[in-house]
């Protein structure tokens, strides 16, 4: 077996299980030796607490905090249930990068995270993390790490290269060499290769360049990925106000972000108010999603009542009954396609929620197309099955009424959500369909009362 190979089924995992169990350590250390972190954390979803410890105990420190860093934040919780907490400090937080370390951090209880910053060996570290954990984890400042190099602008380039040597041992991967000042204000960056390029008794201030991409400490997690994203980066320097040079963050942070905010307005899409796995339990699930249940049997009852108001004209036009849940389903499904583009574009920056009246009107046009290409369908099927004139010229105009009612409640609702700073992702899934759900019915009713 070999990484390359490597896929995880029943015979592998069973045959793993039975040599963890007999202690089989010289068996185990080659295959975990030929294992990716990402492999190794995929099989520990299927092994006891103390199953997991005891793998651990195999690996090297480096390859240790790798697997934990892939490790779901509910998994790890319940790996730490396996090490004290000087074991977790010494062991894996001492060895982390600090984003990671952060990350780790801020999913364990406030008390227990601040003892194993207490049981750091190096204080220093203890008190630059305790300086991360401040900022919310949906900011720059929590998305960056403090691993990176920089140099002064003062140095020579052979300086700069024992400078680079030193500093590199504590960074994993090195993008990009950064340029400060006395103060640590951060005045460009330096490339690699013109610093082996040129003369030992060259100045860092004559190839150092000025323009450099970064973000403040404060920005949220989505200017840091759009900007990312926008200038085609692999790391990006955080300052703070008076532009000091705080850290860095990197494509691998801002693709874990992407992720977990993709999940997020997801589930918010399917009616799931946070965050939740299939192996959380069953009252974590059903307390999710039972928030927007109970908003749609709500809006089911008011709907019944709705068409009670209107059971006289139902009896009079027994026709217009058929053509509820056509209405029903038309003006939800509209109402989900305009949210679903605003907020899209309100998520990769796009269109901004002061655009409401170009992107209302944009959407109107649209639903005015589709809504009179969907009635005349819908007029030319009349025809065919022989329902009176009279109905289907009713249904065809409150057709096309709903599709433009629920394409302006889908465009104007996810904006105004943005512009009061709340989610736009709550416009979207069964909040926009319930509401449009109950004003297209009253719309069909109202119309039909008018025409009939």
């Amino acid at each position: 077996m070999t990484m390359e190979t490597f896929e995880l089924n029943k015979e592998f995992v069973d045959e793993f299980i039975v040599q963890i169990d007999s202690k089989k350590e010289d068996e185990l250390r080659p295959v975990l030796d030929r294992l990716y972190p990402a492999d190794i954390a995929e099989i520990f979803d299927n092994l006891q607490l103390e199953q997991a410890v005891y793998v651990t105990s195999l690996l090297d420190s480096d390859k240790k905090v790798d697997v934990l860093a892939e490790l779901e934040p509910e998994v790890r919780v319940k790996f730490f249930k396996g090490f004290s907490k000087e074991e977790i400090a010494v062991e894996f937080v001492q060895h982390m990068d600090s984003d990671d370390a952060v990350d780790l951090l801020s999913i364990l209880d406030t008390d227990i995270a601040s003892e194993i910053l207490k049981l750091l060996p190096d204080k220093q570290d203890s008190l630059y993390l305790t300086r991360l954990l401040r900022y919310p984890e949906d900011t720059a400042g929590g998305l960056m790490g403090g691993e990176l190099i920089k140099v002064n602008i003062n140095l020579t380039v052979y300086e700069c290269t024992e400078e680079i040597r030193r500093q590199a041992e504590e960074v994993d991967r090195v993008y990009t060499v950064y340029v400060v000042d006395d103060s640590d204000i951060l005045l460009g960056w330096v490339s690699l290769k013109k610093i082996i390029l040129a003369k030992a008794s060259t100045k860092v201030s004559e190839i150092f360049d000025s323009n450099i991409i970064y973000s403040n400490v404060n920005a949220s997690g989505e200017e840091v990925a759009s900007r990312m994203k926008k200038y085609d980066l692999i790391a990006m320097p955080i300052v703070d106000s008076l532009n000091r040079l705080l850290g860095r963050v990197t494509i691998d942070d801002v693709v874990d972000f992407i992720k977990e905010e993709a999940d997020k307005d997801y589930q918010m899409l399917s009616g799931i108010s946070h965050s939740v796995e299939m192996k959380d339990r069953v009252w974590v699930l059903s307390k999710a999603r039972l928030p927007w249940l109970i908003i749609g049997l709500f809006g089911g009852v008011i709907s019944s009542i709705v068409i009670g108001q209107f059971e006289g004209q139902l009896q009079e036009n027994v026709q217009l009954a058929l053509f509820m849940p056509l209405i029903m389903a038309m003006a939800g499904n509209i109402g989900v396609q305009s949210s679903s583009i605003i907020v899209q574009g309100l998520a990769n920056n796009t269109i901004t929620s002061e655009a409401v009246w170009g992107k209302l009107g944009k959407e109107l046009m649209v639903a005015l197309l589709n809504g009179l290409v969907c009635s005349a369908l819908l007029m030319g099927y009349g025809l065919i099955s022989g329902h009176s004139n009279s109905i289907m010229t009713t249904v065809s105009i409150a057709l096309l009424s709903v599709i433009l009612l629920a394409a302006v409640i889908g465009t104007v609702v996810p904006l105004a959500l943005d512009r009061f700073k709340i989610d736009p992702a709550l416009a979207t899934g069964p909040f926009i369909t319930t509401s449009n759900d109950l004003l297209g019915l009253f719309l069909y009713f109202m119309i039909g009362k008018l025409l009939l």
